[in-house]
């Protein structure tokens, strides 16, 4: 039934090589997939027509020009909506995640519909130690601005949402269109009182991996995301604290 309901979106952006396998691996799982194309080069988007071409579960969503992860998340969910589907599964092009985990995923959602089923990266050796120590320090910051130990990593891609809420969501605020999507998104989810839960899964940082993240310009945009968060948890304080003191 979950499967029915749930699209995998996957937001690609010249991920040629790990794509087609990462395709080939969630088609053992009997999901629908959507590849949004965040305008790749020429490479990878005869990969993306290839796959579409060969498997009857893929379909396609071109964006032009690149236009950011967030907004290639955001433009997949939207056409998620549009076709029917309660639920969105995301998942990164870049092979980090552990796509055998999906059918666990499901199971999570389909027993709480209404959350969202947030991967919380278990690390091997492979982890770039400057990314992992970056992560902490957003952590922190993820939970003073939710005020509330709730999200255990709010930068992971694999996660799966509720359509309903989320959807309602992007509709009345501007969520960040880049790499600080997926930290914005969950603290807005939370203000607006939709549960968030945390499932393990292993992630790793393949040899020839391909990251879009800009050290410098993705951490600056982040920075100043953190910020503006902490200034909408001071709006919201009085009503987050009611909400924990009403959950004792």
């Amino acid at each position: 039934m979950a499967a029915a309901q749930t699209l995998v979106v996957i937001p690609v952006y010249n991920h040629a090589q790990a794509i087609a396998a990462l395709v080939d691996r969630i088609g053992a799982h009997g999901v629908a997939v959507l590849l949004v194309d965040d305008g790749s080069n020429a490479p990878c988007a005869e990969v993306l027509d290839q796959l579409t071409a060969e498997y009857d579960s893929v379909s396609l969503l071109r964006l032009s020009p690149n236009q950011g992860k967030g907004a290639a998340v955001m433009a997949g969910m939207r056409e998620a909506g549009r076709r029917g589907y309660s639920h969105v599964l995301q998942i990164d092009a870049d092979g980090q995640h552990n796509s055998d985990d999906i059918p666990g995923f499901l199971a999570d959602s389909a027993e709480h519909p209404d959350a969202v089923i947030s991967g919380c990266p278990v690390y091997d050796q492979s982890v770039p130690k400057g990314r992992l120590y970056g992560r902490y320090l957003t952590h922190v910051w993820v939970w003073i601005n939710t005020l509330s130990l709730q999200i255990r990593d709010s930068m992971c891609g694999f996660r799966v949402y509720p359509l309903a809420a989320t959807l309602a969501l992007l509709n009345r605020a501007q969520i960040g269109r880049r790499m600080d999507f997926d930290v914005e998104i969950l603290v807005r989810l939370h203000w607006q009182g939709v549960p968030i839960r945390n499932r393990p899964t292993r992630v790793i940082y393949p040899e020839d991996g391909v990251s879009h993240f800009q050290l410098w310009r993705d951490n600056a945009r982040i920075s100043k995301m953190h910020a503006r968060l902490f200034f909408g948890m001071l709006l919201r304080m009085p009503q987050l604290l009611w909400r924990k003191l009403d959950a004792r």
